[in-house]
């Protein structure tokens, strides 16, 4: 006997929609001028934090596109789960990406420590600045929401990461004028790359462990299994599995064998509300078996 507690939650991130959209209009209104700032200026720093910026601009779209595809998106005889998980690789695209800067920065750098490069400090740090201005803003937007999607906790990253580029960016400006030490760019770019790449890390690991259905962070198997096993009547727990379709949507299905006089519709009902109720699952496959039923050969 099973059942499917099939309780579809709205995509984490809908409501977030408007937020994402302000965050990222202005984001890429001012990665134009930052990319072009980091060109004229000749600053290692800059380009750096404007690399971040473009990855800004692309995450922000990539988590919108998603969303909005979710939301057209129907379930079809294919696509059992319609189009949610697209935020996931979206995620993982952005951690990707993130990398990818992080590397170019590094090879530039090497570069220019032993060909340092006369940069344009002044202007450096008055586009830093309005870097920072709109790196706080879109932060303040986002900061809430990134909590609710891995989509959008993937573009808050990005901004928060900015933002500390930006300072970066702001701190070599101010010390260039100081010192005349032209080296501090390339030093302040490194930096900021090695900045962000563990935290990319944990963000691509995370989507990584997503699409790979492994069981979210939060949710300890064995203390799930164990409290199936509680349910009056059960006698044994089999093919136990729980893993995420997208943001705040965990899954779980298992067998459950019972008594032979129990009544399968009572156990179906409380497995199905312990999940709910105890770890957040509220889409559930629970199939209630006989003790004599021998089909399943997955060890308890």
């Amino acid at each position: 006997m099973g059942s499917d507690h099939n309780h579809v939650p709205k995509g984490a991130g809908e409501e977030h929609l408007r937020l994402l959209t302000i965050s990222f209009w202005l984001i890429f209104i001012f990665m134009i001028a930052e990319v072009v700032g980091g060109i004229v200026t000749q600053s290692l720093a800059l380009l750096s934090d404007a690399g971040h910026m473009v990855t800004d601009a692309i995450g922000l779209a990539m988590a919108i596109i998603a969303i909005r595809v979710g939301l057209r998106a129907t379930r079809s005889l294919s696509r059992t789960y319609g189009l949610r998980r697209l935020e996931v690789i979206a995620a993982l695209a952005n951690a990707v990406m993130v990398f990818g800067v992080a590397a170019y920065v590094l090879y530039e750098a090497l570069k220019r420590l032993r060909t340092p490069v006369d940069v344009e400090s002044s202007m450096m740090l008055v586009i830093a600045t309005l870097g920072l201005i709109v790196n706080i803003i879109a932060m303040r937007l986002l900061r809430e929401s990134a909590s609710d999607s891995i989509n959008v906790e993937g573009a808050y990253l990005e901004v928060w990461a900015d933002t500390i580029g930006s300072i970066g960016v702001i701190v070599a400006a101010v010390a260039i004028q100081i010192t005349g030490w032209q080296i501090i760019d390339p030093l302040i770019g490194v930096g900021i790359a090695i900045f962000i790449v563990p935290r990319a890390w944990r963000l691509g690991r995370k989507a990584i462990k997503i699409l790979l259905q492994i069981a979210p962070d939060s949710i300890d198997i064995e203390e799930v299994r164990s409290s199936l096993a509680d349910i009056d009547d059960v006698t044994g727990i089999h093919n136990l599995h729980v893993w995420t379709v997208s943001s705040g949507e965990n899954v779980a299905s298992a067998h459950i064998t019972v008594a032979a006089e129990s009544d399968h519709h009572e156990v179906l009902d409380l497995a199905a509300d312990m999940l709910e109720t105890k770890y957040g699952i509220i889409n559930t496959t629970v199939q209630v078996e006989p003790p004599d039923h021998t089909v399943c050969a997955e060890d308890e």
